[in-house]
């Protein structure tokens, strides 16, 4: 049974399935028309969620305290359960800023999910649209009931001793170095 969904963030709206989902996985691959060797990311509800899945370590912890939920995706250490469903070292993961996304990941557990839109195009963020294309290939998708920042996500690594801000989106390199009073960041 297809259990993909399209629900919104506080960035776009996402599609997103459990990470246990292999199934689902693949479903998400091929709707979006995305390359495999692209991983997806993982939202999660909080911070347990977040340890369940990846190793975080106090400097880490400063940051998701500060700035999630948010635009902010991390990329961690994968622990080996999930290592064994991605074949990935590193996992990027956040915890969105939108009620309602926040209920389905407390009910779902982390959920890979990525933009609604073909892989390379601007991503949707109009119900409307998004279900005229998308309701005869997904379980579910849920109306919008929060505004978008339509802002990408920043994204850090943490996978390493020197942490590097891979891309500025919604908070700032400075934001984040500051946060961490410049401890092993690299910009």
């Amino acid at each position: 049974m297809n259990n993909v969904i399209i629900f919104p963030t506080d960035t776009v709206y996402g599609i997103g399935c459990k990470v246990c989902d292999k199934e689902g996985i693949d479903l998400i691959y091929k709707i979006k028309h995305r390359d495999k060797s692209k991983p997806l990311a993982i939202l999660c509800a909080n911070i347990l969620q977040i340890e369940d899945i990846a190793y975080v370590d106090e400097r880490i912890k400063k940051v998701i305290n500060k700035f999630l939920p948010g635009p902010l995706t991390l990329i961690l250490k994968a622990k080996e359960n999930i290592k064994k469903i991605t074949n990935l070292d590193t996992i990027g993961v956040r915890i969105p800023d939108a009620k309602l996304a926040l209920e389905i990941l407390l009910e779902n557990g982390p959920m890979f999910v990525t933009s609604v839109n073909e892989s390379g195009e601007e991503s949707l963020d109009d119900y409307d649209i998004i279900y005229k294309k998308y309701h005869d290939k997904v379980k579910k998708i849920y109306p919008k009931t929060n505004i978008s920042s339509h802002l990408p996500s920043s994204v850090v690594d943490f996978s390493k001793y020197d942490i590097i801000v891979l891309r500025e989106g919604a908070i700032t390199k400075d934001e984040i170095l500051a946060c961490l009073g410049g401890e092993n960041a690299n910009c």
